[in-house]
């Protein structure tokens, strides 16, 4: 019966090293989303003010053949780029981006278009790599605190891919990124967003034209009531304008998806830690009502000795 209690005892002791390593996870998760917020929070207001100065210049652009805009005959590839974890404790937050994708491939080659990955995080790297899938590009390393340089980096790639010829073995007509994004501390949503080609919109009025803009589609702007338009003068002209902005606005639009995703990691981790907290303390309880008893029956077993003795004990000298 020792033995047993023993046992109980030094689970106890190891979960609870695990719970406060858990609730330490926990707590810098917690941090880590009030940062992620913040930078999402401070990248918005340029990418707005990015997608206005897009709209214009291609309003002012007249029936611009820009590659990035106009819209290809026949698609026969297509860049997927996910945005998943670089380490795990975060719940299903990298098999949810994986499954959106293996959706998305599914519908792709239904279109008749065969995808090319481009791929963020080491979760969904590992995955390709173990089932032996090509991959055109990985990054790794920078997921949890993703920089401006790392967007760069991945809409370097997807441009390249995307600018070069249909022929071309690497090439692609449409790009689409696959991403967590971060609605609020208790909702994160996996979406698909198509970010190439652009789709010009004629119209967009108020916030929820920021908002369809913000989601991959360049638009002409126009007041409501009939207003009309702010004007913009354009050295050298619109579609040299157009050509320097555009490419910003696909980083933009990567780094935006980058610092969502980012949030939603932190925001899945510190749900799945906050979890493994709360089994351990209920599992605590539970070896802990485990030991009593054991040690309850240790002792009741040891009075009935004490007890079976003095009688045996006081037989004996009776009968003497």
């Amino acid at each position: 019966m020792g033995a047993q209690l023993r046992v109980f005892r030094r689970r106890i002791r190891s979960v609870q090293q695990t719970k406060k390593i858990t609730k330490a996870m926990e707590l810098i998760a917690s941090s880590r989303i009030v940062k992620a917020q913040n930078h999402l929070n401070a990248a918005l207001p340029y990418t707005r003010e990015l997608v206005r100065a897009i709209s214009a210049a291609v309003s002012m652009s007249a029936e611009s053949d820009h590659p990035l805009i106009s819209q290809r005959d026949d698609h026969k590839r297509a860049a997927v780029l996910l945005i998943a974890a670089d380490r795990g404790l975060a719940g299903a937050y990298s098999s949810n981006i994986i499954r959106e994708g293996e959706a998305l491939n599914a519908f792709l080659r239904e279109q008749g278009m065969e995808p090319n990955h481009f791929l963020v995080g080491r979760k969904v790297v590992n995955f390709y790599k173990f089932r032996e899938r090509p991959i055109e590009g990985e990054y790794v390393g920078f997921t949890d605190q993703p920089t401006v340089d790392d967007a760069k980096q991945i809409a370097i790639g997807l441009l390249a891919s995307f600018l070069s010829s249909s022929a071309d073995e690497h090439g692609t007509d449409e790009i689409h990124v696959v991403y967590t994004h971060f609605v609020n501390m208790g909702r994160q949503e996996v979406r698909i967003r198509r970010i190439l080609p652009i789709d010009v919109v004629e119209e967009v009025v108020g916030p929820e034209g920021d908002e369809r803009l913000l989601q991959g589609e360049a638009a002409q702007e126009v007041l409501p009531h009939g207003g009309m338009p702010p004007l913009y003068e354009f050295e050298p002209d619109a579609d040299t304008v157009l050509d320097a902005l555009l490419p910003r606005y696909v980083e933009n639009l990567v780094y935006t998806a980058l610092l969502h995703a980012a949030a939603s990691e932190h925001a899945a981790r510190r749900r799945a830690m906050k979890s493994a907290t709360d089994n351990a303390e209920d599992l605590i309880k539970s070896l802990s009502q485990q030991a009593n008893q054991a040690r309850q029956s240790e002792i009741t077993q040891e009075i009935s000795e004490i007890v079976g003795g003095a009688d045996a004990l006081a037989s004996a000298t009776a009968g003497s």
